[in-house]
């Protein structure tokens, strides 16, 4: 059994150094364990320091390309190096190492395929009052959407069993976080969450430059992994509300008219036309969403075989070299 422990890195040569000491060397029930770094355009010294001390896998980008294509990007090594486990973890030291244990633990029981670190929300000093009621709030609404129970949907301190990596598609350039977990509820698979520690904070997040801007470009990622894997159900809501709405507004009409004063409502008809023609476009909308869903649903079976055939004929090879 072989865990690569991989670690997104921007410009990360002060706090590497400690995040990597902090990395378990031992796990029951693990054979190997190795580390491997995506160096996202750094500018700094960031790949030497992790050569020297001792990285066993580096991916290096010549520009920054951002936190979800660095992730695939580190997700791709390590299916092609052979990984059954694959743990994500910041370069900033903000997860305690020694619970990566509590990370596979899930997965070598085969009791879950994904899982994610939950942090101690409420008791993070340096998380302000407004980014803790947000985490809280943009969780909830994520479980909604995923049909799953992630108390911590943001962390990006998690475990991926090899399966469960074969099947991971981002397609936002922002963060991986969200959409994944709406992905992975989506495809059925089994997520669970773990309570995991937390070390103080060692530099500003470089993901948001605001809490509003976080909360907006999360919104979007959300909005749109919702569209994407659950697209009748969201365009029906809103094809429900317009015709419910216009329903409303031909039943105030109807009343006017009744009591013989419908010459000054008209207006009224008209609106409640547009409210339902609408209504029933955003239905025709979300059925030829959900024929569009099928069949990504298809290519993402086919993407999945694919991937399993391309990795496992590459680890053959790595095997017949060793």
């Amino acid at each position: 059994m072989k865990l690569i422990i991989q670690i997104p890195c921007y410009n990360e040569q002060d706090t590497l150094p400690q995040t990597l000491a902090d990395l378990p060397r031992r796990i029951d029930g693990i054979d190997e364990i190795e580390y491997l770094i995506i160096n996202d355009g750094s500018g700094d010294d960031t790949v030497r320091v992790a050569r020297e001390l001792g990285v066993h896998h580096i991916v290096s980008f010549n520009r920054n390309k951002g936190l979800a294509r660095g992730f695939m990007a580190g997700l791709d090594a390590c299916l092609r190096l052979g990984a059954d486990i694959i743990v994500n973890t910041d370069a900033d030291n903000q997860y305690c190492g020694a619970d990566i244990e509590k990370l596979v633990r899930p997965i070598l029981d085969e009791k879950a395929d994904i899982v994610i670190g939950e942090r101690p929300i409420s008791d993070t000093a340096h998380f302000s009052k407004s980014k803790k009621t947000f985490q809280r709030f943009g969780s909830r609404v994520v479980r909604v959407a995923s049909s799953t129970d992630v108390p911590d949907a943001p962390s990006g301190f998690r475990a991926y069993s090899r399966e469960a990596a074969l099947r991971v598609n981002v397609i936002n350039e922002y963060t991986y976080t969200l959409e994944t977990i709406i992905q992975a509820g989506h495809n059925k698979m089994a997520v669970a969450s773990v309570p995991v520690g937390t070390n103080p904070e060692t530099r500003k997040s470089r993901l948001f430059k605001s809490m509003w801007a976080y909360m907006k470009r999360s919104a979007t990622v959300i909005l749109r992994s919702f569209m994407m894997y659950k697209p009748l159900r969201f365009f029906g809501i809103i094809g429900g509300i317009l015709l419910g709405i216009g329903l409303l507004v031909v039943i105030r009409f109807l009343v006017y008219f009744f009591l013989g004063q419908g010459d000054g409502h008209i207006q009224s008809l008209v609106l409640a036309i547009f409210m339902m023609l609408a209504g029933i476009q955003c239905f025709i909308g979300g059925l030829q969403a959900d024929l569009v869903a099928a069949n990504r649903k298809i290519l993402e079976e086919i993407q999945y075989r694919t991937r399993k055939m391309d990795y496992s004929t590459h680890q053959h090879d790595n095997d017949r070299q060793k």
